[in-house]
């Protein structure tokens, strides 16, 4: 079985929690096993919506993840780093260079472009101006997960 990370960080788009638990059905599907590191705030929200773990097993604090990340005490096959300001752009640069997983670039928010602008390494980027509407984002992951197929 494969395994991957998902970084959330504030959620203070609604998108953030609904494409979170929708990739992570896919991936559940895959028979790949997914770990969620985020803030406090984004957790909860996870738990709240998720509360039996159909889709969410394992959650980890999002700094002790990147020390472990770091410490090359844990790695992971895929890696979702959820893009929403400049502090998911720091989070998705540390990721490239600390980890040896593919990495995914979700970005969405009224900035999308701009920051999908600032990736100036390699990752699979997965971009759509929305902060409230999860549809169109979730049509991009389907295509670059080959789940429309």
């Amino acid at each position: 079985m494969s395994n991957a990370l998902f970084l959330l960080g504030c959620p203070e788009s609604p998108v953030q929690t609904a494409i979170a638990l929708y990739l992570a059905n896919g991936l559940k599907r895959d028979n790949i096993d997914v770990t969620v590191a985020g803030t406090k705030a984004a957790i909860a929200l996870l738990k709240v919506s998720d509360p039996e773990g159909n889709y969410v097993r394992k959650t980890v604090d999002l700094d002790s993840c990147i020390e472990n990340l770091a410490e090359k005490k844990v790695d992971f096959d895929l890696c979702f780093v959820f893009v929403r300001n400049d502090a998911g752009i720091s989070y998705l640069s540390t990721l490239s260079s600390i980890s040896d997983a593919k990495l995914f670039a979700i970005v969405f928010g009224s900035d999308a472009d701009a920051l999908a602008s600032m990736i100036d390494f390699e990752c699979e980027k997965i971009v759509y101006k929305t902060g409230h509407n999860p549809v169109p984002l979730k049509k991009r992951i389907d295509r670059v997960m080959k789940w429309d197929a």
